[in-house]
């Protein structure tokens, strides 16, 4: 099963929480066992998982690529403006895989998916989700 989340986005850096959309999709795909990939369309986002208890890792994320990437000073900047948000998006990656565990993300308590906007805001950002079943496990 495929299918395809969309998102806006409301900054230019921001994590997205989309686990209840990924939740959704595989109660509604019936698989039992098997594999989620969600994979961000788009070279200045990114897909991360990461603590939910509070908003303030995902502020800590933020800063830290911030930090780290700062904005401005990149030659990609000469054409547009977003150096930054394609260096982070390519270090912290387009794509994370979840074990499908008796119909339910096998992600732990304090677990979450997050889209990373690094270049926003958006009015129209994809996820796309693949979810495939264990053959063995579902026959």
């Amino acid at each position: 099963m495929r299918e395809l989340i969309k998102l806006r986005t409301d900054r230019r850096e921001t994590l997205v929480d989309i686990t209840p959309q990924v939740r959704d999709l595989v109660r509604r795909s019936g698989v039992r066992n098997g594999l989620v990939a969600v994979y961000a369309q788009g070279s200045t986002a990114a897909l991360m998982i990461q603590e939910n208890w509070d908003d303030s890792v995902q502020r800590d994320v933020v800063e830290l690529l911030r930090k780290l990437i700062p904005q401005g000073v990149w030659q990609h900047d000469v054409q547009d403006g977003n150096g930054d948000a394609h260096l982070k998006s390519g270090l912290v990656g387009p794509s994370e895989t979840i074990p499908v565990i008796e119909g339910r993300l096998g992600l732990s308590t304090w677990q979450n998916i997050f889209f990373c906007e690094f270049d926003g805001p958006r009015r129209n950002r994809t996820v796309v989700c693949t979810i495939l079943a264990d053959a063995e496990a579902e026959s």
